[in-house]
């Protein structure tokens, strides 16, 4: 059983990581969720690992606890525009964008937060994400259109024509 539960952290502390960087907006908050989530996980083990999917089931473990933390701390942590950058270089540019996105998903409401991160960041389909969060499909996809449509009014260079779209000029 430790095995087991040892190489499911190996294998999945990254991805879970990357999810709770994205719903907490702050890599110290997002490793303590990881840790209170495998920590959860781990004294729940062995009624874990007979599920049919206990990635599923850790993650949803991992989404309740944001939850919590976000009821919880809703008013005492402000959001600030960071840092003062007068001219990012090139190099810079991804993780400019990269930290306006979070700052983007930390504005939406935690339920289309999490309907983001798990559609995007866990590539899960409308099912999976609906069957995590105890919610029909049609919730997901009505939350997820939602909080696509307010990110992209954060982001009006992404309002554009569709990627799909030639767009000439530069690359």
């Amino acid at each position: 059983m430790e095995t087991d539960f040892h190489g499911f952290v190996a294998a999945r502390s990254a991805a879970l990581f990357r999810g709770a960087l994205v719903l907490t907006g702050n890599r110290h908050a997002a490793e303590d969720l990881v840790q209170e989530t495998l920590e959860r996980a781990c004294r729940r083990w062995r009624h874990i690992s007979a599920k049919d999917a206990p990635d599923a089931y850790v993650r949803r473990i991992m989404v309740n606890l944001a939850n919590d933390r976000w009821r919880r701390f809703r008013r005492a942590v402000p959001v600030g525009d960071g840092p003062d950058r007068t001219a990012p270089g090139d190099q810079y540019q991804q993780v400019d964008s990269r930290d306006q996105l979070v700052r983007a998903l930390q504005q939406l409401p935690m339920r289309m937060r999490t309907v983001v991160v798990l559609r995007y960041f866990h590539d899960l389909s409308d099912d999976e994400i609906a069957a995590d969060l105890d919610i029909s499909p049609s919730t997901v996809r009505s939350q997820l259109a939602r909080g696509i449509e307010k990110l992209r009014g954060q982001f009006p260079a992404l309002s554009g024509p569709s990627p799909r779209q030639p767009q000439g000029g530069r690359r």
